[in-house]
């Protein structure tokens, strides 16, 4: 999958919390924003236009449903259940394993929560 199509696919599940998404569909997406905000804030942080500032809120905002929805369908993905998503407001050992689980390959064949996505 290639970066635009992960974009495309993301947004057109804005909210879908079900189903499976590739690893390259939730990499591609979260460098995708990371690099969109790091230089939104950049900017606006540089420039100390109010406008370009704000427009770093409403993106991030605007980024945060599907980024959680892609999120929840990754883990779907490797057999696990959304919930796990909260095991990041752990200190340090949730984000790790959050790590793990998203760098883990698809299950192979299909799951409670539908066919492979490859």
């Amino acid at each position: 999958m290639s970066i635009t199509e992960a974009i495309s696919s993301v947004l057109h599940n804005y909210a879908n919390f079900s189903g499976r998404a590739r690893r390259s569909e939730y990499w591609y997406w979260t460098l995708a924003v990371s690099v969109i905000n790091s230089i939104l804030t950049t900017i606006g942080q540089n420039s100390n236009i109010a406008l370009i500032t704000g427009l770093a809120g409403i993106f991030s905002l605007a980024t945060l449903i599907p980024g959680l929805a892609v999120g929840v369908r990754r883990l779907h993905d490797i057999g696990k259940s959304g919930g796990w998503l909260f095991i990041a407001l752990v200190p340090i050992v949730g984000w790790i394993l959050l790590l793990v689980w998203y760098f883990r390959d698809s299950d192979p064949g299909d799951n409670q929560y539908g066919p492979c996505p490859k």
